[in-house]
């Protein structure tokens, strides 16, 4: 693959342990080395970031039962007692008249819909669309989750390389500014040369605690990514393999990218939609059966009956706001469609920019390799030609800069690189835990749907199913 003759920039990234080492007496420290995929196992468990959105899809999921729902029988109930209390005066033989009386009545009342023009079918459908279009969203938080995790590894790592990196130029400049006034004393150079060796010092030691603030701030971010402070970490492994054909790789993107893929969903849950709203024109047709209780609790009257009966309605007139609704879902579906163009696109440009990172950082190692190579040399020479009096602190000062420039580049190119061919498997929807095969136990999206779909009650065997379940994921 085209990324084989960088992986030996890898074992540059073996230097980092001994300041990581030195920061693990600060962030706490592990009995092994921590790898890459360790940290990433670690952030898949702690996301809460999946934790929500794993419940916002059993949230949709459960609009699939609220939508199937309507297909099933309503058995309802009602009941009342009544007292009536009523004072008459009749003839003089008949004397006072009274009607008191205690009723107690109930009814059992069960309807079921038998044809609606496929409305309600419609909108089983859609929200079976919207479910998987959330599956799709939850894989896309995935790879999220699990980009940052990389990132937030190799940040730690960039940021430990930066420390050493500063560490070693506050100590060289530390030897030049003590050879700048060994020199001044002997008058070999000005005290010009000897303030330039300090200002230089100076800056470095600004740049350290710059680079150890940064520091500071990578292992906060791995904090929270993570859900640990980073102890010893292990130098990142060889790169993933990543093909060298950016447009198959596009391809591949568009084809199977999550954001991709829920776009398509939602756009066929916006067309079914339309056609729900055109059912919800039409007239409704539904069987109602009644059993009745009647019994005046002051006598021995009561009353028993039953009914049963079809009953079709729809609305003549609503002012056009049935007319409405069906337009709102076409601007819906429209709108749904333009999302589409414009997610293709954007997984598109991210492929390609992913690539033109990596090829970057390819470039700016290989080029800071030889720079580096350069400057230690010209730094050695420009040094020794000091001592002899053919250079001047100045021009010492500026190899070292250079040199430190050099190396500078090397860290952030590594670190990008890796950055950038994770960020391609983002891009091309294969950043997930099933792709990186890592051991971790993955969340079952159709177990709580499997047992929700069919609408179960809290007393059946199915719904008890569903608290159990629901008890797991909570805990």
């Amino acid at each position: 693959m085209v990324f084989g003759e960088i992986r030996k920039g890898a074992a540059r990234f073996a230097r980092v342990a001994a300041v990581i080492t030195t920061a693990a007496v600060i962030t706490g420290t592990t009995a092994r080395a921590e790898t890459l995929a360790d940290a990433l196992v670690s952030a898949y468990n702690h996301s809460g970031l999946l934790d929500q959105n794993r419940a916002l899809l059993r949230a949709a999921d459960e609009d699939v039962a609220a939508a199937g729902a309507a297909l099933e029988p309503v058995l309802r109930w009602t009941a009342s007692i009544t007292e009536s209390i009523g004072r008459g005066q009749g003839s003089s033989a008949l004397g006072a008249l009274n009607s008191d009386s205690l009723v107690a009545s109930g009814q059992l009342i069960a309807d079921v819909l038998l044809y609606d023009f496929g409305a309600t079918a419609f909108g089983i459908e859609v929200a079976k669309e919207t479910v998987l279009a959330t599956r799709q969203s939850l894989i896309g938080i995935e790879q999220q989750v699990l980009q940052r995790g990389v990132q937030a590894y190799m940040g730690v790592i960039e940021a430990a390389e930066f420390v050493t990196l500063r560490q070693n130029n506050v100590r060289v400049l530390t030897q030049e500014l003590s050879a700048a006034r060994n020199r001044f004393e002997v008058g070999e150079v000005t005290r010009t040369d000897v303030a330039l060796a300090e200002a230089q010092l100076a800056q470095a030691r600004s740049g350290l605690a710059g680079a150890q603030g940064n520091y500071a701030i990578a292992v906060e971010e791995y904090r929270n990514v993570i859900g640990r402070a980073p102890g010893r970490l292990s130098p990142p492994p060889s790169l993933p393999r990543i093909g060298s054909d950016i447009e198959a790789a596009k391809a591949v993107a568009v084809r199977n990218h999550p954001n991709m893929r829920a776009v398509q969903y939602q756009v066929s849950a916006a067309e079914l939609a339309i056609k729900a709203a055109e059912a919800s024109k039409r007239p409704t047709i539904s069987a109602q059966g009644i059993l009745s209780l009647s019994e005046n609790l002051d006598s021995s009257n009561f009353n028993r009956g039953a009914s049963i009966g079809l009953n079709a309605g729809g609305t003549l007139y609503a002012g056009g706001a049935r007319s409405s609704g069906v337009r709102k879902a076409q601007a819906q579906r429209d709108a749904q469609r333009g999302n589409l163009h414009v997610v293709r696109h954007n997984i598109q440009q991210n492929v390609g920019i992913a690539y033109a990172q990596l090829s970057s950082a390819r470039a700016t190692i290989d080029a800071s390799d030889r720079q580096i190579t350069a400057a230690r040399i010209a730094f050695r020479g420009v040094r020794e030609e000091a001592t002899l009096g053919a250079r001047t602190t100045l021009d010492v000062l500026d190899a070292e800069q250079a040199l430190l420039d050099a190396e500078a580049a090397r860290i952030s190119a590594q670190s990008l690189i890796y950055n950038a061919a994770y960020a391609v498997l983002a891009s091309t929807g294969q950043l997930t835990a099933r792709e990186l095969r890592l051991p971790v136990q993955q969340y079952d999206v159709n177990e709580y749907y499997n047992l929700v779909k069919n609408s179960p009650t809290s007393q059946s065997k199915q719904g008890k199913q569903l608290d159990r379940v629901l008890q797991k994921l909570q805990k």
